[in-house]
């Protein structure tokens, strides 16, 4: 049996021609990002890899969250903004390690693919101030 998804044009006008069906993203702290699911862990096991394309509408923003495996983007259109000042244009690949912490958002909207070895966790406000504090001591 071969089960196969195809997206065609996706840098020539396929994030908009309806062949991708959005779903609200929701999850506490993010905020305006919705998702065509590519496969997640309901499929590849509870500790398993997700794929997605998002769509960060304009003002858009995720939440804080550390890494448990390996995160690959691809921005196909538009910009994501990092919260350590980073921007990626489309075009752009990168890829965060495992514990990374981090926070995206996009103030003009963009699309991404997005392909995760394992989940996030998130990461609290109280965390991320204890983290900081850990951090300065440590320098």
């Amino acid at each position: 049996m071969r089960d196969i998804k195809v997206y065609s044009s996706l840098f020539t006008g396929g994030l908009h021609n309806g062949q991708i069906k959005w779903e609200e993203y929701v999850q506490p702290g993010r905020n305006a990002v919705d998702v065509e699911w590519l496969y997640t862990q309901a499929e590849t096991g509870p500790a398993g890899a997700e794929a997605y394309i998002a769509h960060f509408k304009p003002g858009s923003h995720g939440d804080l969250h550390e890494h448990l495996g390996y995160e690959m983007l691809l921005i196909l259109d538009g910009e994501l903004h990092n919260d350590n000042g980073d921007r990626y244009p489309a075009g752009t690949l990168f890829i965060e390690k495992p514990e990374s912490i981090h926070q995206v958002s996009s103030p003009t909207g963009c699309y991404a693919l997005v392909v995760r070895e394992k989940g996030t966790r998130r990461v609290t406000a109280e965390e991320a101030a204890a983290l900081q504090t850990a951090g300065a001591k440590a320098e």
